[in-house]
């Protein structure tokens, strides 16, 4: 990463960003992000269950996509079952969750919100999804793939060099 002068490329780039002024840019506008999406606040019917960054991804996939089973969530969530079982099995003995018999098919579970803490779980999402789509709106959808394959991308490649490191 440059920390010099602009180069030429970057000087012909002058209505965007070089590649170099981005990954400042985001440098260090992703920690003032991540802070501020760690501190947003769980809504007070929700705070004794302690819940954790890995239940909101949880919770978000059944609010959007509504009930599902173990094995849907746990492929979504790019965990193991047992994984997905025991972070279920957590929210429903709280009564977060519900889990109900498949009647299609009796060997699964299918899983979803508690009604009686639907609201509450959509009001902590919520304000996520609004400043999302302040964001999401103004793009193409072809603009809005870029940015999300971008972020993906970037996911994918810390992954990669963590499992490198250690």
């Amino acid at each position: 990463m440059s920390t010099g002068e602009r180069s030429h490329a970057d000087a012909a780039d002058a209505a965007g960003l070089s590649v170099d002024e981005g990954i400042r840019t985001l440098l260090l506008l992703m920690p003032r992000v991540v802070g501020r999406v760690k501190r947003l606040p769980v809504p007070e019917q929700l705070r004794s269950f302690s819940l954790a960054p890995r239940h909101l991804s949880l919770l978000s996939y059944l609010l959007f996509d509504g009930p599902m089973t173990v094995n849907e969530l746990a492929a979504r969530l790019e965990v193991v079952p047992a994984t997905a079982s025991l972070m279920i099995g957590e929210l429903s003995r709280q009564g977060v969750l519900d889990r109900r018999e498949d009647p299609a098919d009796r060997r699964r579970t299918i899983v979803s919100v508690a009604e009686r803490h639907r609201a509450a779980v959509d009001a902590w999402l919520s304000r996520g999804a609004r400043a999302w789509r302040v964001a999401l709106e103004p793009l193409t959808p072809e603009q809005r793939r870029l940015f999300v394959d971008t972020l993906l991308t970037y996911e994918r490649e810390a992954l990669a060099e963590d499992a490198a490191q250690g």
